[in-house]
């Protein structure tokens, strides 16, 4: 079952955000992330707020989830009216869940319109959905390229039906390459994401996958480790021995694989788990989280943050819709992050991107910590000669001890 919400603090019915979360506003992106929590199936190692049919209860609605959404997103508006922030509008926009596309394409269609109508959309507005293979046709395709997407992002997982299977996934590899097609012929950038590391999968099943995955020359490749989160099917699976546990070695070496194929293929790393063709084809909303910028997170579970305050919203559909209905904010909970905090943040999301992090941004403690990162190979000298920690291919295999030495305190 999806994770737990964190503690926090009580969140104001209507919404309203401290006067200091407007400082500084106009210097920051503003994007919107709009959760989707609807999946066919639940994919045995998923612990994120997706909800099955059978899943969802009484008093929550598929169909008339949109409509809920745009309440959010109207409310939304006035929230940020009524905390005197600065118009802005949108530099991205991301669909995620879930499967969004488990949605008719005009619903999504319909939420865009919306949030456009609220905040306005920047003229290069990098617009994604998140899709199934198998929850898209030509036609819903075409429906969101009209209505102003400019990318989907499909869940291809692996190439290898065995490992597919592992991982509870419905789709057959076959209808990978035919998504990629109607989304080409759409006019939509593609990405593609991988895991890697599920059990009972052998080096050459990776490179299976990379290799397949390269041959439909996507413009970005996301490839994660798996983790196995607590309370999840495959957990039960590993605990009572009917797969094998994951291991940190066999991650490093489908790792090392993947960074030697997707740079053979033209495809280059921006941040650690991600690759790009060229950079206008990085994510750009997932640029703006590790950078710090502004966004509105839509939907039952979705978190946003505004000039470092930081909320999330009830996490099922049911309350979550009835908040609304009443004209309330949907928000279970929040934080107002320290000065602390957001340095802490800054470091470990800043460290990981291919432009690093500036050394004249960290603490005394943090900058006297580069030199033994160089010498232990974790960080590029040049790099750091010119002002910047970036981390080596090594440090990006230790990418979390990296961060533990620049935040010794």
């Amino acid at each position: 079952m999806p994770s737990a919400l964190p503690l926090g603090l009580p969140a104001p019915e209507d919404g309203v955000l401290p006067a200091e979360a407007a400082e500084g506003a106009l210097d920051r992106d503003f994007c919107l992330y709009v959760h989707i929590p609807f999946c066919a199936v639940r994919c045995g190692y998923c612990d994120f707020n997706t909800y099955t049919s059978t899943e969802l209860g009484g008093g929550a609605s598929q169909d008339a989830y949109a409509g809920s959404v745009l309440a959010e997103l109207a409310l939304g508006a006035q929230v940020l009216r009524s905390s005197r922030m600065p118009a802005r509008p949108l530099s991205t926009v991301f669909f995620g869940g879930g499967t969004p596309t488990l949605l008719p394409a005009e619903d999504l269609a319909s939420i865009l319109r919306a949030a456009t109508a609220q905040w306005g959309l920047a003229p290069d507005a990098e617009v994604t959905t998140e899709a199934n293979p198998d929850s898209v046709t030509p036609e819903s395709l075409r429906v969101l390229k009209e209505a102003g997407f400019t990318r989907v992002s499909f869940g291809m997982q692996s190439a290898v039906p065995h490992v597919l299977a592992v991982l509870d996934r419905t789709h057959s590899p076959e209808r990978v390459p035919q998504a990629v097609q109607w989304a080409r012929e759409a006019g939509l950038k593609v990405s593609l994401d991988l895991i890697y590391g599920t059990p009972g999968e052998s080096l050459e099943d990776w490179r299976t996958s990379l290799s397949t995955a390269l041959s439909y020359g996507p413009d970005h490749i996301s490839a994660y480790a798996l983790i196995i989160e607590d309370g999840t099917r495959l957990a039960s699976r590993i605990r009572r021995g009917q797969v094998p546990p994951i291991d940190d070695d066999d991650h490093a070496d489908k790792y090392a694989l993947a960074e030697e194929m997707l740079t053979a293929g033209d495809l280059h790393w921006y941040e650690v788990s991600n690759w790009a063709r060229t950079p206008a084809d990085e994510c750009r909303h997932n640029l703006a989280y590790w950078r710090g910028s502004d966004w509105w997170g839509a939907g039952p579970g979705a978190h946003s943050h505004v000039g470092g305050t930081r909320w999330w919203n009830v996490k099922h559909p049911r309350p979550y819709a009835e908040a609304l209905g009443a004209g309330r904010s949907p928000a279970a909970g929040r934080e107002i992050l320290s000065a602390e905090d957001r340095y802490v943040e800054d470091v470990m999301l800043r460290v990981r991107l291919r432009e690093g992090l500036p050394t004249a941004s960290l603490t005394p403690p943090g900058r006297t910590a580069i030199a033994g990162l160089i010498a232990d190979g974790l960080v590029e000298p040049a790099a750091a000669f010119a002002g910047r920690v970036v981390l080596t291919f090594q440090g990006r295999l230790l990418a979390d001890a990296v961060v533990r030495r620049l935040l010794p305190d």
